[in-house]
């Protein structure tokens, strides 16, 4: 297990590690509000990644009331499987995710903690992707994220991440029936060299061809980051997007 001493006390006096159906998470409760649960954040990290990775955003969610359930993705972090840590296996890393969120998220509301009608969802790169296309089927969630993702996975075509069997069954842009709209906002950096912001510039414009209101989508981009290939946490603007996450969630979960 994870050491808590890794996190800032602050953060750390509000966390624990548990295991939901099957899925090691990390749990980060504010304090309750009233006789109801706190907000819910569920958050999935990008490949190569764990879930101790963001105190910053997790602290930030805290410190307004929203609480967080961060969990490992197949293959990484307390179950760290190094076939699973490669670009290959990013959409089999998404498909058996997906397949994961929903047993989380009744085991993560079982204990009375998080307010079930106050639910959102997002994640940063795979995590996002398996975000939008977990959104693509019906859901409980009133608002998404998603970080440095597409919808579109057509751009990525010729990286081998690129699983045509996988993408027939679960590219977002193609599975457009049942998305329920939501808050959504995105971000990204233009000049991303791992995700091409050109795809989720079409997953947007396929969504409000979709029906989807305008103002139920916020897209943020970044000129330029000095992360690493553009992509990964968004270097300078690291804590810009952190701040822009916190503030769009309270607006759609706490209200004014």
């Amino acid at each position: 297990m994870p050491d808590l001493g890794q996190l800032p006390s602050t953060l750390r006096a509000h966390s624990r590690w548990r295991t939901l159906a099957g899925v090691p998470a990390l749990v980060v409760t504010p304090e309750r509000r009233a006789s109801i649960g706190a907000p819910m954040l569920l958050w999935m990290h990008g490949r190569t990644a764990h879930k101790e990775l963001d105190p910053g955003r997790y602290l930030r969610l805290l410190r307004a009331g929203i609480g967080v359930v961060a969990l490992d993705l197949p293959g990484h972090g307390e179950r760290l499987d190094e076939r699973l840590s490669t670009g290959k296996a990013t959409l089999e890393i998404v498909e058996r995710m997906v397949a994961e969120i929903d047993p989380v998220t009744d085991a993560a509301l079982a204990d009375g903690q998080f307010d079930p009608e106050s639910l959102a969802i997002g994640g940063f790169s795979a995590g996002g992707m398996a975000t939008l296309v977990r959104l693509c089927r019906p859901h409980r969630f009133r608002a998404a994220i998603v970080e440095a993702t597409t919808g579109d996975w057509s751009f990525q075509r010729g990286r081998e991440m690129y699983d045509e069997p996988r993408v027939l069954r679960m590219e977002p842009i193609s599975h457009l029936h049942e998305w329920r709209p939501v808050p959504l906002l995105i971000l990204h950096a233009e000049r991303d060299e791992w995700v091409n912001v050109e795809g989720q510039r079409s997953f947007v414009r396929a969504l409000h061809a979709h029906g989807v209101p305008e103002d139920l989508i916020e897209f943020r981009t970044f000129e330029q980051t000095g992360a690493p290939g553009e992509h990964i946490g968004f270097g300078r603007h690291a804590a810009e997007a952190k701040d822009l996450g916190v503030e769009f969630l309270a607006r759609r979960l706490l209200g004014p």
